[in-house]
């Protein structure tokens, strides 16, 4: 896995977990659906910084806290 799939899937765990409908989730997270059904979906997507600056505003979440869970959730996806 390329650590942008790491990305998308720690993205899309917080989608799943949050119980919202991805529409929901988007507009919660300043972003469009569109882009997080690209982000989910994985294929052929490069997410800019400033869409995943926008998920951590959010979140109130600094964008070094959004890589580090990102690397936590690296790690337990590969045990």
């Amino acid at each position: 896995m390329k650590y942008y799939d790491y990305i998308y899937s720690y993205i899309s765990y917080l989608w799943k977990e949050s119980k919202l409908s991805k529409r929901k989730f988007a507009i919660n997270h300043n972003i469009e659906e569109s882009t997080l059904r690209d982000i989910i979906k994985g294929e052929n997507y490069q997410i800019s910084l400033p869409t995943i600056y926008k998920i951590c505003e959010s979140r109130d979440m600094k964008l070094s806290d959004f890589f580090i869970e990102v690397e936590k959730w690296k790690e337990s996806v590969k045990k």
